[in-house]
């Protein structure tokens, strides 16, 4: 009996120095959910918008396109050459422009500002959108 005690005792003291402790881990829904109602603020916000430019301006140029901002009134469109810069501007002027007004006038839309920019990584070329600003 006496020994089975000294054992036992043994085991729970190897036990108590071999065992790692319980580290609290953080869990991702915070984050998870942080995330999803930026998503859905900026899908509330450029829903309609992005719906509009994808219906107007031709692939070619939507392709070197993103939707930056839009901020008291104003769209704000990074363009990630100044060849491409130069053409949605021509574009834009030769009546894309109020088109484009017109069909998100019920969004606020009043002035569309175009910005030379790129919303991806130069060297991987590859035209995901960045998620660190």
């Amino acid at each position: 009996m006496n020994e089975e005690r000294q054992l036992e005792a043994q085991l729970r003291r190897m036990d108590h120095f071999k065992r790692s402790p319980n580290v609290p881990q953080e869990t991702l829904g915070g984050e998870m959910l942080a995330f999803f109602k930026q998503v859905q603020k900026l899908q509330k916000k450029f829903g309609k918008i992005a719906d509009v430019w994808g219906a107007l301006i031709p692939k070619l140029l939507e392709e070197h396109c993103a939707l930056e901002s839009f901020n008291r009134g104003t769209l704000t469109v990074l363009v990630d050459s100044s060849a491409h810069l130069y053409d949605l501007k021509q574009l834009l002027l030769a009546g894309l422009e109020k088109q484009f007004l017109a069909a998100c006038k019920s969004q606020g839309l009043r002035k569309i500002a175009l910005k030379s920019g790129r919303w991806y990584d130069e060297k991987e070329g590859d035209k995901r959108i960045r998620f660190d600003r």
